[in-house]
């Protein structure tokens, strides 16, 4: 008998994952659940894995400017980190608009961009982009991977960076030949930033002078911004619970509407160059401003000089670089502003502190008679509709509704900020600091897609609308049932705002001679289109879309020469603030410091 020969054992390693499929595994980690993005050739190794695994859902959107706003609408109402996905050149370029929106107001967002592979950058390759040198300056950081190594932990480190101090964009540049390359996964809990530490605790002994400046204040303002939203739900109850217990006035700023219950009395409505008179007024007179996560921009403050010169002013931030930015303070806090505002509460209580009663009793006194103007009042008569009156019915229409409200940028986006009030946080969506016509429509789709069961409305404008209305496409496709207002006054409502204030009334280039049917373009893409040109028409309009399942855009015809009042001109001072256009003159001072009536 012969003896056989065997094969030697080999043991096999398992083939390790390409960076497409580290990539998907870092996401999944890091809980994502929806991506936002577009295709293109750059990031194919990436969207083939993508269809090998069902953890990912993907939104197809019709422009990657639009994928951003949708993943920054998404984060917002959710205070998680939106996530993008586009490809190379035009479509990293494309997103820079959503991208500087995003840092402008502090969204978290990951955004993930195709590259041309490595051997090829610099080469003026297909579809190449220079996207790090492009994003710099509208992210808060950004990343190129040359190694499929480093893939991992950059992906993790992008995560950390978007979400933590100030919320923000963050960009991984990804060349494809790192995607196709094979490597090792490494876990979130194995990497930690070497050197991006924001402090969230505040100096104990800055909360200590914070509360003996309050406690010593006559007439107090509390000026709160998105920081509070951003800080997460404990933060508006801190805020809450402080405003509550000392009987101090608050105002929000545009991004802040909903960190303060916006029907409680003590709330002043919205601060600004379009807030009300009382907020405005009570903001130039107080003795001690506490300002909460709000950066002291210029659309809130109006004339610097003038910006409420005679407070003691403390600014809390989580943000070193917002400190003594715009507006010299007194004291600055640095810290999260939730862990902040819990210090100075406990710090608070436990010296049984509360404001000279006399003089808040006072100040609020002053306070109901500027609120006594009704600068918010207007005059629905006959059957031209007020852009006022729609807004306004269209809130009373949804008050008690799980509703969340997206706009467009313009008079209907003031007009929605005054008349709409929020009781809570992460309900209101709107362009702040960078003011993005067309944000409207795919902040709601990327709500929607969070929300799917919740009634969600871009209040919009018919300029606004048209810039990303390809997104009708997008809410056709995954069926989903957002409502668009349309408050259609066929110009460039603010533009014209402006042109007839303070540029003679020469209306160049802002009259929109051309506008589409808003009823056929809904029938186009399978939504369903109201149009009404009546006041009596109105509340059926309302109610029939919000009966309609599915898409709904209502094109609501109203009077073309309104004017969002009240409006401090730029450049001007609170106390200059305009209620009507007969209203030229700036209001009296007392030798107090406080504006009269």
């Amino acid at each position: 008998m012969s003896a056989t020969t065997q094969e030697p054992k080999t043991e096999t390693t398992p083939d390790l994952p390409n960076g497409a499929e580290l990539l998907i595994k870092a996401l999944v980690e890091q809980g994502v659940e929806v991506v936002f993005g577009y295709p293109g050739g750059a990031v194919l190794p990436i969207y083939d894995a993508l269809f090998q695994q069902n953890a990912l859902r993907h939104i197809l959107v019709r422009h990657e400017q639009a994928a951003v706003h949708a993943a920054e609408g998404y984060a917002r109402s959710t205070g998680k980190v939106g996530v993008v996905l586009v490809t190379s050149g035009p479509g990293a370029t494309n997103a820079v608009t959503g991208l500087t929106d995003a840092l402008m107001d502090s969204i978290p967002v990951v955004c993930l961009t195709g590259q041309v592979p490595t051997h090829l950058i610099g080469n003026d390759a297909f579809q190449e982009a220079d996207t790090t040198g492009i994003t710099r300056p509208c992210t808060k950081h950004n990343y190129l991977v040359k190694s499929v190594a480093d893939l991992p932990r950059t992906v993790h480190e992008a995560f950390y960076v978007a979400a933590n101090g100030r919320p923000g964009p963050v960009v991984i540049d990804l060349p494809k030949d790192v995607l196709q390359a094979k490597g090792a996964y490494l876990s979130k809990e194995s990497v930690s930033h070497r050197s991006y530490r924001p402090q969230t605790e505040p100096d104990p002994l800055a909360v200590e002078k914070a509360v003996d400046i309050l406690a010593r204040a006559k007439r107090p303002i509390v000026y709160a911004g998105g920081g509070v939203i951003n800080s997460g739900p404990s933060a508006c109850e801190a805020l809450r619970q402080f405003v509550r217990m000392t009987g101090a006035p608050i105002t929000n700023t545009l991004m802040g509407l909903g960190g303060y219950p916006g029907t409680d009395p003590q709330f002043l409505g919205m601060l600004g160059m379009h807030g009300t008179y009382e907020a405005n007024l009570a903001m130039y007179s107080a003795d001690v401003m506490l300002c909460v996560g709000a950066r002291f921009d210029d659309r809130v403050t109006g004339r610097l000089s003038d910006f409420s010169p005679g407070s003691t002013k403390i600014h809390i931030d989580i943000d070193p670089s917002s400190i003594n930015k715009n507006v010299m303070v007194d004291l600055p806090v640095i810290g999260d502003v939730g862990t902040t505002l819990e210090a100075i509460n406990r710090l608070w209580r436990k010296r049984s502190l509360s404001l000279d009663k006399k003089a808040l009793e006072g100040w609020w006194q002053q306070i109901e008679q500027w609120r006594s103007r009704d600068c918010l009042a207007f005059t629905q008569a006959g059957d031209v509709i007020k852009p006022q009156h729609a807004i306004r019915r269209l809130y009373e229409m949804t008050r008690g509704r799980d509703l969340y409200i997206t706009t467009e940028v313009g008079q209907h986006q003031m007009w929605a900020a005054q008349y709409f009030k929020f009781d809570e946080p992460n309900r209101w969506m709107t362009s702040g600091g960078l003011g993005t016509m067309g944000y409207g429509l795919p902040a709601a789709l990327g709500v929607q897609v969070a929300h799917p069961e919740s009634l969600v409305i871009d209040v919009a404008g018919e300029a606004s609308i048209l810039m990303n209305i390809q997104e009708l496409s997008t809410l056709a496709q995954y069926k989903l049932p957002v409502k668009t207002f349309v408050v259609n006054n066929q110009w460039m409502g603010m533009v014209r705002q402006w042109q007839e204030l303070l540029h003679g009334k020469r209306y160049s280039e802002s009259y929109s001679d051309s506008l589409p049917d808003f009823v056929k373009l809904a029938d186009a893409f399978g939504a369903h289109g109201i149009r009404v040109t009546k006041a009596s028409q109105l509340e059926a309009a309302i109610q029939e879309m919000l009966d309609t399942p599915g898409p709904v855009i209502v094109d609501c015809c109203v009077a073309q020469d309104e004017n969002c009042f009240p409006m401090i001109p730029s450049g001007a001072a609170h106390y200059e603030m305009l209620l009507g256009p007969n209203d030229q003159a700036a209001k009296p001072i007392s030798e107090e410091g406080m504006v009269l009536v």
